[in-house]
């Protein structure tokens, strides 16, 4: 028997889990009706061909195309984040019904589930690109365009949620999350991927600081842990050209440039993340 379609896995999502949303125009509760959900007061979104869900009330352009979203995920599919992937297996439970803010094209997801996470898996992003790249994986996972300020989902509708090198709106964070739930945040310390900043902008570590950020998620949410992950990693000339299109950081520089980066290269980039555990 083959894989189900795509709609067709989208729709035995939402007959399952409806309840688990709310409509981003009202507020009110939402129910599957047809091809997508419905709201009390009558909002409608229709699952698109992919099975997808798209909440904005307007158009919003985004940075990440799917070319540059392609390469990122060959570089995660290349085992650069094993290690955080390991880490965050061990610390969300696998039953947890876990949101992934901010989930680009899903690679952290679909890895989570081969690593053991057997729970609801949701993933939200602002580029359609990305959402789209996402049914691709065979993840049992369910994705959707969203905005985080106005967030689809219940109240405490999920244990934990998933925000990876990505901006937070912890209002909302706070608000889907259910009362014993955690948010684990992964930010990039000031190494993380030295190698470019050292080739493109002569090192700028000494300007390279999340202090704000750090200080913004300790006011707004109770830090029970966090741990830093750092180790280096070899990157094949294959994968090199995965590399410099996935980081924003390289994305100002010509082709020449890039060029003249790879002659001094050794192969090797730095992964220094720090992955903070809150609760509210």
């Amino acid at each position: 028997m083959g894989r189900m379609k795509k709609i067709d896995r989208g729709k035995a999502f939402l007959v399952r889990e409806a309840d688990r949303f709310r409509c981003p125009v009202c507020h009110e509760g939402m129910h599957f009706r047809e091809n997508g959900l419905i709201c009390t007061t009558g909002h409608r979104f229709d699952l698109s061909k992919k099975g997808t869900l798209y909440f904005l009330k307007r158009h919003l352009e985004s940075e990440y195309t799917t070319t540059m979203l392609a390469h990122r995920r060959r570089m995660l599919q290349s085992g650069l984040y094993a290690p955080l992937v390991e880490h965050l297996a061990e610390i969300i439970a696998p039953e947890a019904a876990l949101l992934d803010a901010g989930c680009g094209e899903g690679s952290f997801l679909a890895a989570l589930e081969a690593a053991g996470h057997s729970g609801v898996k949701v993933g939200f992003d602002l580029s359609k690109e990305g959402i789209y790249l996402a049914t691709d994986l065979a993840a049992d996972a369910f994705f959707c365009v969203a905005d985080m300020t106005n967030l689809p989902f219940q109240t405490g509708s999920f244990a934990a949620i998933l925000n990876i090198l990505s901006p937070s709106h912890y209002q909302e964070f706070k608000r889907v999350l259910a009362p014993d739930g955690r948010l684990i945040k992964v930010l990039p310390g000031s190494d993380y991927l030295a190698e470019l900043r050292r080739g493109f902008f002569q090192d700028d570590r000494e300007n390279y600081s999340n202090e704000r950020v750090v200080q913004k998620l300790s006011a707004e949410m109770k830090i029970i842990e966090k741990t830093h992950l750092f180790y280096q990693q070899q990157i094949s000339n294959e994968l090199f050209p995965d590399l410099l299109a996935m980081s924003p950081l390289t994305w100002q520089f010509s082709a020449q440039e890039k060029e003249q980066f790879l002659k001094n290269y050794s192969g090797e980039i730095t992964i220094d993340l720090w992955i903070y555990q809150g609760v509210h």
